[in-house]
């Protein structure tokens, strides 16, 4: 009897023929097989959805041969989840291949034609591998309601409306810079709501495209235009009874706030290529780190949408507007990365402390979390130092207490961290605390 493994799997091919074999032959041992031909659907899905395994082709229509593709994809999943378990294959492949797909974060690597004993047994051990790193990171990993609460009068303040709102279905528009939290707070606001049993659909508008945003939002029929193969339900469908978060509602063009605003008021979408209206029902939180009221008065976003999107504004405060909580943040960050990573470091010296309070932050409590990870990391005694932390001197912009150049001491950082790991960048990046992409970027800088 053949036993199914309660495991959810993503096939990515642009052969349906391959997407078809290799889903039939999983489909009998996991519960969940989804498969795309679009690799341009990876972020979407692989942001949307827990996926225990992504078996990824190496080569689209772009580039059949080199894996050039496939490892673009392969970083952009790891940049988005860095834990997620990719299973890379080709019909191109041979050893260097394999080697630089495992190198560049991937857990392992089939051949086409694949014998279906090895890439089930292939799947299966990513599978296992994937849910053991899962379920013992996932107590150190809950902290959204940490990062989102704290004593200061203006997070306090914060909550004291979230509490009151959080139950109802009013629209909800966050505002605040970049690191402060937006969308861990519309989490929380949708795991406080009546409807916290339905999905919760995050889009980052700023990442789409003008040419697929109707089509993400609002789905698409087979033969809407060229690669439209299928039908596809849009963003809002798939929110249908829970909650849709749009982030970086500011960065929509005038047509498009349009079409959002008729979708708002009709509370239907109707897709791409179709006549047919299809009733939506969600709560909508939206967000941004732009001055979208002086957007709205230089005409730059339409009036009428931002009085459908702000019934309830909520304003997040900055890290450096509420210095009471910065100290309890970076010993929660400490606490949490300390047990991740084994370290033994377990207490902020006190002229950390100081200095964490006098600094300004300008990338609030992401960039205070990526510090103390990084910190933690490269520790060597039992108190964080200024210096670990490596954060700029208030005085001395342009150096580090240490007096070293902040670009050199980044580099030497960064080297370090690529000996210790033998070059394995997702590894590198992830003791750096920094994303797959902006290791690469530093790689370039440096020259390394």
């Amino acid at each position: 009897m053949t036993t199914t493994l309660p495991g959810k799997i993503l096939i990515v091919d642009d052969d349906m023929d391959v997407l078809r074999a290799a889903r039939l032959l999983l489909k009998r041992h996991f519960e969940q097989v989804d498969f795309e031909r679009n690799p341009q659907k990876i972020p979407y899905l692989v942001s949307n959805f827990d996926y225990d395994v992504i078996l990824l082709d190496m080569n689209f229509t772009r580039d059949l041969s080199s894996g050039k593709e496939g490892f673009e994809w392969l970083d952009r999943i790891l940049d988005l989840k860095p834990q997620s378990s990719v299973v890379m294959f080709t019909a191109y492949g041979d050893v260097e291949m394999a080697v630089r797909a495992i190198k560049a974060g991937a857990t392992d690597f089939v051949l086409k034609p694949w014998e279906n004993e090895k890439l089930l047994a292939t799947m299966q051990a990513a599978f296992n591998k994937h849910r053991a790193a899962t379920q013992k990171e996932k107590p150190a990993n809950n902290t959204d309601g940490e990062l989102i609460t704290g004593n200061s009068a203006a997070m306090q303040q914060v909550m004291d409306t979230v509490n009151r709102v959080a139950a109802t279905d009013a629209n909800i528009l966050i505002l605040g810079e970049n690191g402060t939290g937006k969308d861990m707070l519309a989490r929380h606001i949708h795991h406080l709501s009546q409807r916290n049993k339905q999905p919760f659909v995050s889009v980052d508008l700023g990442a789409i495209s003008e040419t697929l945003f109707e089509s993400e939002l609002f789905g698409h029929v087979k033969g809407a235009f060229t690669d439209a193969r299928e039908d596809r339900n849009g963003r809002f469908e798939e929110a249908n009874s829970g909650t849709i978060f749009l982030d970086e509602i500011g960065n929509i063009s005038l047509p498009f706030q349009a079409k959002l605003l008729t979708v708002l008021q009709n509370r239907s979408v109707t897709k791409v290529g179709s006549n047919k209206t299809i009733p939506v029902d969600v709560r909508l939180i939206c967000a941004t780190n732009r001055h979208i009221q002086q957007m709205a008065s230089q005409h730059l976003f339409r009036q009428d949408l931002l009085y459908r999107i702000n019934t309830i504004e909520i304003q997040l405060p900055p890290l450096r507007e509420r210095l009471e909580d910065i100290v309890p943040l970076a010993e929660h960050f400490l606490q949490l990365y300390r047990d991740k990573y084994k370290r033994t470091v377990s207490t902020l010296h006190e002229s950390l402390v100081q200095q964490l309070k006098q600094y300004e932050w300008p990338g609030n409590i992401r960039e205070l979390q990526h510090a103390i990870e990084r910190a933690v990391i490269l520790s060597q005694g039992k108190s964080l130092m200024p210096k670990d932390v490596f954060v700029k001197s208030p005085a001395k912009e342009q150096e580090l207490d240490t007096g070293y150049n902040l670009e050199e001491m980044e580099r030497t950082i960064i080297t370090q961290a690529m000996k210790k790991v033998n070059g394995n960048i997702t590894e590198a990046a992830r003791e750096l605390g920094l994303s797959r992409a902006a290791l690469y970027r530093r790689l370039e800088k440096y020259n390394l």
